[in-house]
């Protein structure tokens, strides 16, 4: 749910990457917070555990233009990969207005991806968020690496929504201001629609 000061007129939404452990979620973030110039940032946190890389999240706001007077920023928030962490999820997955869902490639780690997706969808209703309305992008990530599954396979057994989908390699930021670009595009249309007239 984005936070809406009236004093400072901005509006803050939240878009969270999902998925399982290590399929690309802190390299997207990484990324990200690489090619930003210093003065459009803050400090990114991220915290590491032995099993995963990052246990609660990272965060970075970006500044996004404009809704009704509004100035937008945006906070990017990864989950934690591992089940394991269900409650961490879905502590982070609480508020979000719009989540890219980031999976991983290989064709071994298939069954994760499909865990993922149903924990995804399993969370978002616990929350009391409707898991086919929420600003929802697919990112299908490692596509540089052997024994990958085809975009297709992953599009048909993952997007349940047929949400936009890009083909990623996260540490070399292929595909990865594409997600970034969709998943805001679709939470600035639905911010738009909830705040028009305000």
């Amino acid at each position: 749910m984005s936070l809406i000061n009236y004093s400072s007129k901005e509006i803050t939404c939240k878009i969270v990457y999902y998925g399982p452990g290590r399929c690309g979620k802190t390299s997207n973030l990484q990324y990200i917070y690489s090619k930003i110039p210093e003065s459009k940032k803050s400090s990114m946190v991220s915290l590491a555990t032995e099993r995963d890389r990052t246990l609660f999240f990272d965060f970075l706001p970006l500044d996004l233009g404009e809704i009704a007077g509004y100035k937008t920023r945006v906070q990017l928030y990864t989950v934690p990969g591992q089940v394991f962490y269900n409650s961490t999820r879905k502590l982070v997955l609480q508020g979000a207005d719009g989540v890219v869902f980031v999976a991983d490639s290989q064709l071994d780690l298939w069954q994760e991806n499909k865990e993922s997706v149903v924990n995804l969808r399993d969370n978002l209703t616990a929350l009391g968020m409707d898991p086919y309305k929420i600003p929802l992008v697919m990112q299908y990530n490692k596509r540089d690496l052997a024994n990958i599954l085809p975009v297709a396979e992953m599009d048909k057994g993952l997007n349940y929504r047929h949400s936009p989908h890009f083909e990623a390699v996260a540490t070399q930021g292929v595909g990865v201001f594409d997600s970034l670009k969709a998943i805001s595009a679709l939470v600035l249309q639905s911010l738009s629609a909830k705040y028009r007239g305000r």
